[in-house]
C-alpha cells in the first residue's frame, strides 16, 4: 500500500510513532509527575489540583482498591460521573492498580446502566451522589458489591464544598446513601487508602485499560476493548500532529466533552497529561452562559468539541467577547463538523476549526487535518502517523481514489476486540486486520478523506443514493436554522424521501423557504419533501445529532 498522505504532512510530523517511551498509562502519569508535580493539572469549578497532589490521592485511590477492597488485578471498576475533579482521582488511580475502568455516562436510564454493570462483570462502582437513584434501581440485579459515594463538593474545599453538598443533599434532595447497600464515601475511600500500603503492580501493553461501551447505534452497545497499548498509542499520534503548536510549557486544553467519552479520555485527558499542561474540567457544558464565563476566567489555549457546542457558543452574545489571542488549536470531532459553523468560528475567533475522525474502537483518533491549514476543508483530514487507511467495496476490494467506499483503519490504536463478543468482533475486522468503520467515504491524491455519510443512514430515492450529511450541511447555511437533521421516510413513489427535522433560529422560518433553499444548492431528488420544526433534536451525551431516535419516529422503511 503506498501511503499517499504522507506527501500532506506537516514537516516534523513523523510517518511512525515511537512506542518505546512508556509501558503503561500509570507510568505515562508518573513521569509527568516527576517532571510536573508542582503545576496545575486539573481545574473545575474554581478548585484546582497540582500534579503532584493528583499522584497522592490516586495512589490513595489505588492503595483502597488493591488493599482495603482486596481487589486482584484486572478488575472492573464502573466509574459513573461527568467532568469534576474526583473523575481523574479515580480514574488514573484505578489504572495504577492495574485495574480495567469501565465508564459509565451519568445520564443513563435504569436499563443502561444495568445492562453495562451486568455485560462488564463490575463488582466495583465509583458514582457521583447525583445519579446515586438510578444505581439504586438496578443494583440488587448486578454484581456490584462496593459502591463509592463521591458528592459534588467533595474536592471544591471550604467552604465552597460544604455548600455545594449541602444545596446538592437538601435542595435537590439526592438518593441517600443508606439506600443502597455497601456504600463507602469517596473521602472516606481516599482516607482509608492513604493509611493503606500500596504495592506497585506490573501492568502491560496488551493489559485491557477501557471497556469503553460504544453508543449501541444498532442493539445494545459493546464493550470495545482498549489496551494500555491503544490508549498510549492514541495520545502518542496526537502529540506529534500537534508538537508544532502546542508545547511542554503553559498550556491550558478546555475540556468540556466528558472524560467518560472517549474523545475527551485521550485527546484533552493522556494527551495533556503527556506535557503537563492545566486542563479545564467544564462539569455541565450545556449551560452555555456559565461555560462562556468560565472561559472569560482562563487564558487557554486548545479548545476540543463537536459540532452542536461550537454552534451553541456562536450563538451566546458574550462569546465573541473573549480574548483569543493565546489559542492555538481549535478541535472538532465526533460528529461532522458543519461548513457554515467553521466558517463563523474562524470569522468569530479567528482560528481554524480544524475537523478529525475517529471511533470509540481507535481510540479515538484516525485521521485529522493538519494542525497548520488555513481554514475549514471539508476534509475530515489525513491518517496519522503508524495508521493506515483504505476505502473498499463491499466485496472488500480496494477501490480507485475518489471513488466512495467504505473506510477501513488499521494502526496501533485499534482496539483489541468486542468484550465477550467474539462474531461481532470477527464481523468488524477484515482478514488483514483492517477495522470496518461503518463509514462511506473518499480519498483524493494527496491523502484527504472526506466522510459522505454513515453507511446505515444513506437514504435510497429512486434508485439514487442520498446522504444525509450532504443535505444537512446545505441547510445549516440558511440563516434562519439553528440545528438540522435529515433522515429517510418510506415513500410510495419513491421507496425512501428525504424529510429533515429543524430547529429554528428565526421563528418566522417557513418550510417553503428551506425547500426553496435546498433546491438552490440540491439536485432534485436530494431535496427534502417533508419539513418538520423542533424545539431541539436528540442527542448523544457529547452532543451529536441521534438521527436513530428520529428515525425510530416513523414507521419502518421495510
Amino acid at each position: 500500500m503506498e501511503k499517499i498522505w504522507l506527501q500532506s504532512y506537516e514537516q516534523g510530523v513523523p510517518a511512525e510513532i515511537d512506542m518505546s517511551e512508556f509501558q503503561s498509562l500509570g507510568e505515562l502519569f508518573e513521569k509527568s509527575v516527576a517532571a510536573y508535580s508542582e503545576r496545575t493539572a486539573f481545574v473545575c469549578m474554581g478548585a484546582e489540583i497540582t500534579y503532584g497532589q493528583l499522584d497522592t490521592l490516586s495512589r490513595d485511590f489505588a492503595a483502597y482498591l488493591q488493599t482495603v477492597l482486596k481487589l486482584p488485578k484486572g478488575e472492573r471498576i464502573a466509574i459513573m460521573m461527568p467532568n469534576v475533579l474526583q473523575y481523574p482521582v479515580c480514574m488514573i488511580g484505578a489504572l495504577r492498580g492495574g485495574y480495567t475502568i469501565v465508564n459509565c455516562n451519568p445520564l443513563y436510564t435504569g436499563r443502561e446502566l444495568e445492562y453495562q454493570l451486568r455485560d462488564s462483570g463490575s463488582q466495583t462502582i465509583v458514582i457521583l451522589e447525583n445519579f446515586a437513584r438510578t444505581l439504586a434501581q438496578v443494583i440488587a440485579r448486578t454484581q456490584v458489591k462496593n459502591v463509592v459515594i463521591a458528592r459534588l463538593g467533595d474536592m471544591l474545599g471550604f467552604p465552597k464544598g460544604s455548600i455545594v453538598n449541602f444545596v446538592v443533599k437538601y435542595i435537590k434532595r439526592m438518593v441517600p446513601a443508606w439506600r443502597i447497600p455497601k456504600t463507602v464515601g469517596f473521602r472516606s475511600a481516599i482516607a482509608q487508602g492513604a493509611a493503606a500500603q500500596f504495592t506497585p503492580v506490573k501492568v502491560e501493553l496488551e493489559d485491557v485499560a477501557f471497556l469503553q461501551y460504544t453508543g449501541g447505534t444498532t442493539g445494545l452497545s459493546k464493550g470495545a476493548m482498549l489496551t494500555h497499548r491503544n490508549i498510549i498509542a492514541n495520545a502518542t499520534q496526537a502529540h506529534v500532529w500537534v508538537s508544532s503548536v502546542v508545547t511542554m510549557e503553559n498550556e491550558m486544553v478546555v475540556t468540556a466533552l466528558p472524560l467518560y467519552h472517549i474523545f475527551a479520555l485521550t485527546a484533552n485527558c493522556f494527551l495533556f497529561i503527556k506535557i503537563g499542561a492545566n486542563n479545564l474540567l467544564i462539569t455541565n457544558p450545556r449551560d452555555i452562559p456559565k461555560f462562556v464565563a468560565e472561559l472569560g476566567k482562563y487564558p487557554f489555549t486548545v479548545l476540543t468539541g463537536v459540532n452542536t457546542l461550537f454552534n451553541a457558543l456562536l450563538n451566546n452574545p458574550d462569546f465573541s467577547a473573549l480574548d483569543f489571542s493565546r489559542v492555538k488549536v481549535t478541535l472538532g470531532g465526533g460528529t461532522a463538523v458543519q461548513k457554515g459553523v467553521a466558517e463563523r468560528w474562524k470569522k468569530v475567533t479567528g482560528k481554524p476549526l480544524i475537523e478529525a475522525y475517529g471511533l470509540t474502537e481507535t481510540s479515538p483518533a484516525a485521521t485529522i487535518n493538519p494542525i497548520n491549514i488555513p481554514e475549514y476543508n471539508g476534509s475530515i483530514g489525513l491518517p496519522i502517523s503508524s495508521t493506515e487507511a483504505v476505502i473498499r467495496n463491499d466485496s472488500g476490494a480496494d477501490v480507485p481514489l475518489g471513488e466512495r467506499g467504505e473506510l477501513c483503519i488499521r494502526g496501533p490504536q485499534v482496539m483489541k476486540g468486542y468484550y465477550k463478543q467474539p462474531e461481532e468482533t470477527a464481523n468488524v475486522f477484515m482478514p488483514d486486520g483492517f477495522l470496518r468503520t461503518g463509514d462511506i467515504a473518499v480519498m483524493d491524491n494527496k491523502g484527504y478523506v472526506r466522510i459522505v455519510d454513515r453507511k446505515k443512514d444513506m437514504i435510497l430515492v429512486s434508485g439514487f443514493n442520498v446522504y444525509p450529511n450532504e443535505v444537512e450541511d446545505v441547510l445549516a447555511m440558511h440563516p434562519g436554522v439553528l440545528e438540522v437533521a435529515a433522515i429517510g421516510v418510506p415513500d410510495e413513489k419513491t421507496g425512501e424521501a428525504v424529510k429533515i427535522f429543524v430547529v429554528r433560529k428565526d421563528p418566522l422560518l417557513t418550510p417553503a423557504q428551506l425547500i426553496i433553499h435546498c433546491r438552490e444548492y440540491l439536485t432534485a431528488y436530494k431535496v427534502p419533501s417533508q419539513v418538520e420544526f423542533r424545539k431541539d433534536l436528540p442527542k448523544t451525551n457529547v452532543g451529536k445529532i441521534l438521527r436513530r431516535e428520529l428515525r425510530d419516529e416513523v414507521p419502518s422503511k421495510n
